[in-house]
């Protein structure tokens, strides 16, 4: 039963991505289906009544009842470690969604895309890179993910799956440590990697970037620097300013 645009939700399963990450797949009853690089909220309520609300990017699109988070904890956040550490196969949460129309990725834009995620960042951008693959855009596609360490990287193993077989051209950024055969820089983007890595402006794409507040701001400035239009870069961030 829907009430204020809440519907319950069953987690179906849990899989340890990183040591302070999941990915989540609930079973919503009814839902309309999303569009690649949406979100949902997320609300838990205590027995003594008390309610947290959070919201949380889906790695999932299209028309499934089975929706995809990825979920990195906050320490000491009021959701995400319980989402993290403790939630189990067939607890019960409510969701709202889907939500937000404007981060959002369509086969209709012919335009070619580059995705550029730090962090849990890559969530919205993987439901992304998963709907060009099979609308066989994914040569249009690539991706930049910075993460501290290798075992970090959310996801890593599809994406790397994405870039040898489906085409997405993918670069990896490590800001503290790399794997022990990389031959690349270590530390924070800068324009310099960003320059490297991205279609350049001439092309005008369409850029998404979603991370915490600091890189999302950093990468932006150095994208319009760079000569890329404002008006094509579109962020998603998280955490404060």
């Amino acid at each position: 039963m829907i009430v204020g645009g809440w519907r319950p939700a069953r987690v179906t399963e849990v899989i340890e991505a990183t040591p302070s990450a999941r990915v989540l797949r609930l079973q919503v009853p009814g839902w309309p289906g999303s569009e690649a690089g949406q979100h949902v909220d997320i609300r838990l309520t205590a027995e003594d009544g008390y309610q947290a609300v959070r919201s949380y990017s889906m790695a999932s699109y299209g028309p499934s009842e089975t929706i995809e988070l990825g979920v990195d904890e906050v320490p000491e956040g009021e959701v995400s470690p319980y989402l993290v550490r403790d939630v189990l196969p067939g607890d019960e949460l409510e969701v709202k969604g889907p939500l937000g129309g404007y981060f959002v990725w369509r086969p209709s834009d012919q335009r070619p895309t580059q995705l550029i995620a730090g962090g849990s960042g890559i969530v919205p951008l993987i439901a992304m890179a998963r709907a060009a693959t099979d609308a066989s855009a994914a040569a249009s596609v690539r991706l930049l993910y910075s993460v501290r360490r290798p075992e970090d990287a959310i996801y890593r193993d599809e994406l790397i799956q994405l870039a040898d077989d489906g085409g997405v051209d993918l670069t990896w950024a490590y800001t503290r440590a790399a794997p022990e055969a990389w031959q690349g820089r270590v530390g924070r983007l800068d324009g310099d990697s960003i320059r490297a890595a991205v279609w350049p402006s001439e092309r005008a794409p369409i850029v998404y970037v979603c991370g915490p507040t600091g890189f999302v701001e950093q990468v932006a400035d150095t994208l319009v620097a760079l000569g890329h239009s404002a008006g094509n870069v579109k962020t998603e961030r998280f955490g404060g300013s």
